[in-house]
């Protein structure tokens, strides 16, 4: 959580997880330890915050925690038309509600582009004794299907379904924090749908100024390439910086989605989704990342060069020699 200064449903209040690191100790490879905070060797905290896991050895971290009497959320799910209705949601959500994420409907397109649920929520005080989802179990998706189950067949069906779900536009109600924070755990092994080629989580940001012609670019090219998922989630970033050199969070708007791996014609489409990206100033999120170049990851991260002074040698990983390699174009070998 650290290494990825990872982010929630709550990044326009609380910022990203760094902005909750209070301190932390650092084992360098030549034995040496490093206590960090925000103002005690702080370029060492920043550098660690969002560093991917290559200042050294994480052995410790104080972190702010919030208290909370229960459990339970109170949720407002709306359904909104179109990626104007999205921004509007958005902005009237910022102020009262801790917690907002969208889901949208990545096959819809003309009027209907950007199309989805908006959920929006807040912690309930406590309500006594509840059940608890997590012990009642839920469906396995039982095996590895032979071709992917999210495919140009299945993909606009199932999200018009999804889209049309609840008769009424709005509802409100009680729920567990785990299905409002982690909807796809509700079924175990639901990643066996997408075959024996598995998937890519494709994330990425733009900056407000562009963010909404940028996101409709995004969802246009997904649409018309059939690709997507059944599970695609768009969430307005707050102005609250992070505290790291190479976070990925900054204010603007995230998409993010699951695409079947088809081969080189997945890749090809997220390069496409790349161009966007780029021309937007934003970034494509490191954590979930296969295939990204060393050029791009360079552009979407111009503290680059100064966090390289911070890489213990002998730390590495296969993603930071990908995007540190010069000949690395993006040309990954997964798409074999």
């Amino acid at each position: 959580a650290i290494a990825n200064d990872v982010h929630g449903k709550n990044h326009h209040m609380a910022g990203t997880f760094g902005c909750h690191v209070r301190e932390l100790e650092l084992l360098r490879s030549d034995g040496s330890t490093l206590v960090c905070t925000p103002d005690y060797n702080a370029e060492w905290f920043a550098a660690t915050v969002g560093g991917l896991g290559l200042t050294g050895l994480l052995t410790r971290a104080t972190i702010a925690l919030k208290r909370i009497e229960g459990p339970h959320m109170d949720v407002d799910t709306l359904r909104f038309s179109n990626l104007d209705e999205f921004f509007q949601l958005s902005a009237a959500s910022d102020r009262d509600y801790e917690y907002t994420v969208a889901w949208v409907d990545c096959s819809a397109r003309g009027a209907n582009l950007g199309r989805g649920w908006f959920m929006r929520a807040n912690h309930k005080p406590a309500l006594g004794q509840q059940p608890d989802p997590r012990k009642r179990g839920g469906p396995t998706f039982p095996f590895v299907t032979p071709v992917s189950m999210i495919n140009p067949l299945t993909l606009r069906p199932l999200n018009t379904l999804y889209f049309r779900r609840k008769f009424k536009p709005r509802s409100r109600d009680t729920q567990h924090y785990q299905p409002y924070f982690y909807p796809l755990d509700g079924i175990k092994h639901w990643n066996r749908a997408y075959g024996p080629n598995g998937f890519l989580q494709y994330q990425c940001v733009v900056p407000h100024a562009d963010a909404r012609d940028a996101v409709a670019e995004l969802l246009e090219r997904i649409a018309a390439a059939g690709a997507g998922s059944f599970l695609s989630v768009l969430k307005v970033f707050g102005d609250v910086q992070s505290p790291g050199l190479m976070s990925f969070p900054r204010p603007g708007v995230t998409l993010a989605l699951d695409f079947p791996n088809r081969g080189r014609e997945t890749f090809e489409l997220l390069e496409a989704l790349d161009d966007v990206v780029r021309a937007a100033g934003g970034a494509v999120y490191p954590a979930k990342d296969a295939r990204m170049s060393a050029a791009a990851f360079s552009e979407y991260f111009p503290n680059l060069e100064r966090f390289k002074t911070f890489v213990d040698p002998a730390f590495s990983s296969n993603f930071w020699r990908r995007v540190t390699d010069p000949h690395n174009d993006g040309k990954s070998k997964v798409r074999k």
